[in-house]
């Protein structure tokens, strides 16, 4: 069923452009047309999911359609039925595409755009790393009662987005949705991959998935709790390099206070400690975060990596929560156009999707000042010409 809204004005074609930055997907798309037709034995299904894929799209890139019913109309204009090749559609059908398409196709799409994408640069002292820097998170989006599945508090409910992010590249490859209470690292754990370095925060330090991750041909770099049990083995002088990275100390050590928890891990551990800012919750709302001291403690089974190279990579991690505030406040995910799990993680891909277009389009990272130049464009208020300009003053980024 589709989120019901007021009345709003019709969309009119000529807010409405841009339509030929979606050839470089609709190829890709064209493999899912007969997707979910297995039971359609008469044919009559009108709406298939490479159209619906690219309904969404022109959501994600389209400030004029802020909901379901906004899509349907869309799909009345005659513009939007040539350059997407989609028929009109009605609000039933799009809500039953929410739960007929199986979602995980598209992670095969992902894949493939995935491979179109060249690496954004990072500092030099992370281009010789044996492993794809992956940081892992998840973030929670709000969801209405009637969604009984999405249980996350008692008085609330939520959907949680479990992602992935390449960090060489800038983009999300895989976001995993669940209720909101899914305990992230046991989402983590059902979806590791080789050659990974998944940088992670203190909420996913846990012994044995830290061996999962090992077992699983990958390695991880993840900020410990601040009273985290270990045995030192050997203590590392500190380079100039980690001296000026804040770094307070090297260690080799094992982790776990008993032989049960030692057990856990089979393997010693690269244990460095980095100097940063206190912080404080706000004393009034209480909100900003959990508070933290001064020192972080990263955790990391590659012990080849110097103290000062462990630290920027866990550096890096930040960049997966501004992709969070992408996602949610830009790209249109703080309103789910679907109630059900599959519809919300189409409505996921589609995100992922447009994430990497940018990237594609541009040859930079995705920017909120960016998308929002797309968005003039596809509405018709800025040219061509102004697109490239804008493009083309992007500072090259580091």
């Amino acid at each position: 069923m589709a989120f019901m809204t007021a009345k709003r004005k019709k969309i009119k074609e000529h807010q409405l452009a841009g339509f030929k930055y979606f050839k470089s997907i609709s190829g890709m798309l064209e493999s899912l047309h007969e997707a979910g037709c297995e039971n359609d034995r008469a044919g009559n299904r009108l709406l298939h999911m490479d159209q619906y894929m690219s309904l969404l799209l022109l959501y994600m890139f389209n400030p004029i359609c802020t909901s379901l019913r906004a899509v349907q109309q869309a799909s009345e204009l005659k513009k939007v039925q040539r350059k997407l090749g989609c028929p009109r559609t009605s609000l039933g059908s799009l809500s039953e595409a929410a739960r007929v398409f199986d979602s995980q196709l598209m992670q095969e799409i992902v894949d493939d755009l995935a491979a179109k994408l060249g690496p954004v640069s990072l500092n030099s002292k992370l281009n010789d790393l044996s492993g794809i820097l992956t940081a892992v998170d998840g973030t929670v989006i709000p969801a209405l009662s009637k969604m009984t599945w999405a249980f996350w508090k008692t008085d609330k409910n939520a959907v949680k987005a479990h992602a992935q992010f390449d960090l060489e590249k800038h983009v999300p490859l895989k976001l995993t949705i669940t209720e909101g209470k899914e305990d992230e690292r046991r989402t983590l754990a059902g979806n590791l991959e080789k050659g990974r370095i998944y940088v992670q925060d203190r909420g996913y330090a846990s012994y044995a998935l830290f061996q999962q991750i090992i077992d699983a041909g990958s390695s991880f770099v993840c900020r410990l709790h601040d009273d985290a049990a270990y045995e030192t083995l050997e203590e590392h002088s500190l380079s100039e390099d980690a001296r000026n990275a804040s770094v307070l100390f090297d260690r080799t050590v094992r982790l776990g206070s008993n032989l049960r928890m030692k057990q856990k891990l089979s393997s010693p551990v690269r244990l460095v400690a980095i100097k940063c800012t206190p912080h404080i919750k706000r004393a009034k709302t209480g909100r900003g975060g959990p508070e933290q001291g001064q020192t972080l403690l990263v955790a990391t089974d590659r012990l080849d990596l110097d103290a000062d190279v462990i630290a920027l990579i866990f550096k890096q991690r930040w960049t997966i929560e501004i992709f969070f505030r992408f996602f949610k406040h830009v790209l249109g995910c703080r309103h789910l156009l679907s109630y059900c799990h599959n519809g919300i993680e189409l409505q996921t891909y589609a995100a992922i999707i447009a994430c990497m277009l940018i990237s594609l389009w541009t040859g930079k990272k995705p920017t909120i000042r960016t998308y929002e130049m797309l968005c003039w464009y596809f509405t018709g208020m800025a040219d061509e010409e102004e697109l490239l300009a804008h493009i083309g003053r992007l500072r090259p980024q580091d």
